[in-house]
């Protein structure tokens, strides 16, 4: 506002009023203020531009949500700074971020914290005086805005409005259009996309071991909006096969976007999606990139400059122009559950833009989850998946190590860590000449000791915290506080022997390498992560999720310590260690050329059961139906309430419930706190998360001094 006296603002002469959502995430202020728009910054303060504002005495950054002529306030304050006048806020986002926000009772300043990243002022100068050497620069490119990062959303919530990321799991859903209908007709007329598509139809063949799918890519390239759950078979380039329905998508004149787990698999998808769409044709956000580069890939797609943008859960937000296809890999991965207010999940994300945008949606893994499976059983999405006689010819050879045949022959099967069966399967494999995978669920070396006495756990004096040993040579560690216990006596009986109570990956290291001490041993796990290993005889210990891909398939996979993953209290274990043992076990040969998979787990055990006979889907719809019998998501909409007990007991007491709300507990919780659980039906979901919502407004606007954490379907309800 240089050059401008206060006293001599005029309004703008059409539509004077913005609409603002202002940067404080209290709930009782989750609604747009209205201010008036001074004359000069009329051409600048356009929809979703970040601007700053007056509240409450201070200045604080917002979003223009809208313009409109008149407000039902009659006096207004001045909108005080256009930020910058790059749009980056898109409707289409925006309206997202508020179904969003109300699906899991969150404020709208909290979505768009996550839906566009921090400004970075000379990246937007550069990539402006790039497109355009004209253009005027933003009006503090000389400097970058500290607490610019919060979007905003101009539309008001509709409390009515059913869930629009799930249908209800007792009905199907009405708008239940799936993928693998090529006779229905386009539900989406194609439009052309930003950029020119590849020139012709895309090659189905990597598709065509799927029944299903050259009809699934058919349709991205019709622009109808297909949704597929999708079980990729062992041994599959699922980094290919989602550039395929990428580029099928892009052929049909719509844009795409896909979002992995971590680095690694968007390193994989952004090489695929290079050979097949060719340089420049897509960008990579990812909260990894850093500033400058997030904030130039952000605007890159913000103005339509590539039809396709990927990344980690950082992009479920990203703008994408035309939007025709949302896809998520391994949707099971914890990764994907964002840690911040409102504790949104990519999945969930994608499939309520799929459904708001109509548009086409890919869920894939080589496992399944229960939420997956509930999209397959209320036809909300096909089913993508080889028929058993392709399944056969891909899949390696699985053997349990605790079943009766193994127990006859070694008795030691069912308590042993490396039975007899897992060894000279390892031995075999090595003598081939072919590498073998050894997975481990706990890194570090002993993670956890217990007294050799008495095995009472080992804890530390200090803060009663877990002791672990760093090396054979090593002293005692606290893993809490990182106290050392050199001189660690057992409370109980004085003995000061430790043992070994849990075994990690560097241990299992050095164990092996004792065994074949002719044969190389890698490690691959939190502190350096392989992405490749050769493909002659080799040992790779590695923990869930770094497994690295061997040249030619592994020869043997060896999934230890079964029980770590069993034996969580946990409502997802199962569906967990599942999803674990399967990403491994992919990766072995197919038992014609000599893969074998050894799981040391009793082969009686629900998820032993469906690795062995590679029927992940199976043991999805096993899950569900359970969950539906005992009252637990997806089957029903679930919500968390944690803080202190007078806290949560107080927004409980103010909540408007619906009647058929089941309140659980209270149980303990972390740091002395207890958490209180909220079920209703799915179709009951929206009023909830309205009631939970105006209930945590109600505290915050009479300055409760207790904060309590509203989590809506947490991972964890234990």
């Amino acid at each position: 506002m240089t050059g401008t006296r206060r006293s001599d603002r005029r309004p703008a002469q059409g539509s004077p009023v913005a609409r603002v959502c202002v940067d404080l995430p209290l709930p009782h202020l989750d609604r747009p203020f209205d201010y008036l728009v001074p004359a000069e910054l009329d051409a600048q303060a356009r929809p979703g531009v970040r601007v700053k504002v007056r509240f409450a005495g201070q200045l604080v950054d917002g979003w223009l949500l809208s313009r409109a002529d008149e407000s039902a306030h009659p006096k207004l304050a001045y909108l005080e700074k256009v930020v910058s006048p790059v749009p980056v806020l898109a409707p289409e986002v925006a309206r997202l971020a508020r179904a969003v926000a109300d699906r899991y009772a969150g404020s709208l300043a909290d979505v768009l914290r996550l839906a566009v990243p921090p400004r970075h002022a000379r990246a937007e100068k550069d990539l402006l005086a790039a497109a355009d050497p004209d253009a005027t620069p933003a009006p503090d490119a000389a400097e970058p805005d500290p607490a610019g990062d919060v979007p905003v959303d101009p539309a008001e919530p509709d409390p009515a409005e059913p869930d629009l990321a799930e249908p209800d799991p007792a009905e199907p859903d009405p708008a239940g259009d799936g993928p693998a209908d090529p006779a229905a007709p386009p539900a989406v007329a194609p439009r052309a996309s930003s950029g020119a598509p590849p020139a012709g139809a895309v090659d189905p063949r990597g598709w065509r071991d799927y029944p299903a799918g050259p009809a699934f890519l058919r349709a991205l390239t019709d622009g109808r909006p297909a949704r597929a759950v999708w079980s990729a078979l062992p041994g599959e380039d699922w980094a290919a096969r989602y550039a395929d329905a990428v580029a099928a998508t892009v052929a049909g004149g719509r844009g795409a976007l896909v979002v992995v787990a971590d680095a690694r698999d968007l390193d994989r998808l952004d090489a695929a999606l290079t050979e097949v769409l060719g340089a420049g044709r897509h960008v990579c956000l990812s909260a990894a990139l850093g500033p400058a580069r997030r904030y130039r890939a952000f605007l890159t797609a913000l103005r339509g400059e590539v039809p396709v943008v990927v990344g980690t859960r950082a992009a479920m937000f990203a703008p994408v122009d035309r939007l025709g296809l949302v896809a998520v890999w391994d949707d099971g991965d914890d990764l994907h559950a964002e840690p911040r207010a409102p504790y949104p999940h990519a999945r969930e994300v994608l499939l309520t833009r799929a459904q708001l945008a109509d548009t086409a949606a890919l869920v894939g893994g080589y496992s399944r989850t229960a939420e997956a499976q509930l999209l397959v059983e209320t036809r909300w999405a096909h089913e993508v998946s080889a028929d058993r006689s392709t399944l056969r010819a891909r899949v390696p050879a699985v053997a349990p190590t605790g079943d009766d045949p193994q127990l006859a022959r070694d008795p030691g099967a069912a308590s042993a860590r490396l039975p007899s069966l897992a060894w000279s399967t390892a031995r075999d494999a090595l003598r081939a000449d072919l590498p073998v995978l050894v997975q481990v669920p706990r890194r570090g070396y002993l993670p956890s000791v217990s007294c050799a006495d008495c095995r009472t756990p080992a804890r530390c004096p200090h803060c009663a915290g877990p002791l672990a040993l760093p090396s054979a040579a090593g002293t005692p560690a606290c893993r809490w506080c990182g106290r050392v216990a050199a001189a660690y006596a057992c409370p109980e009986c004085g003995g000061r022997r430790l043992r070994a109570a849990v075994v990690g990956a560097r241990r299992t290291a050095e164990e092996l390498g004792r065994a074949f001490p002719d044969v190389p041993v890698r490690t691959s796990g939190r502190e350096e992560v392989l992405g490749a290993v050769p493909g002659g005889a080799g040992l790779v210990i590695s923990t869930p999720g770094a497994e690295p891909v061997a040249e030619g398939g592994y020869g043997a996979v060896l999934l230890l310590d079964s029980w770590a993953l069993l034996t969580r209290a946990d409502l997802r274990a199962g569906e967990e260690a599942l999803r674990r043992w399967l990403a491994a076990a992919a990766l072995a040969r197919p038992a014609a050329a000599g893969g074998r998979v050894v799981v040391v787990a009793d082969g009686a055990l629900a998820p032993v059961q469906a690795l062995l006979r590679w029927d992940a889907a199976w043991f999805a719809a096993r899950e569900l139906a359970e969950r539906r019998e005992l009252g637990f998501p997806p089957a029903v909409r679930m919500a968390s309430v944690t803080g202190p007990a007078e806290a949560v007991a107080d927004l409980l007491a103010g909540a408007r419930l619906p009647e058929e709300a089941d309140v659980l507990g209270p149980v303990p919780a972390e740091e002395g706190r207890e958490r209180m659980l909220v079920r209703v039906p799915r179709a009951r979901a929206a009023a909830l998360a309205l009631a939970l919502h105006a209930a945590a407004g109600t505290r915050t606007a009479r300055k409760a001094a207790d904060p309590v954490r509203l989590q809506v379907d947490p991972l964890s309800l234990f």
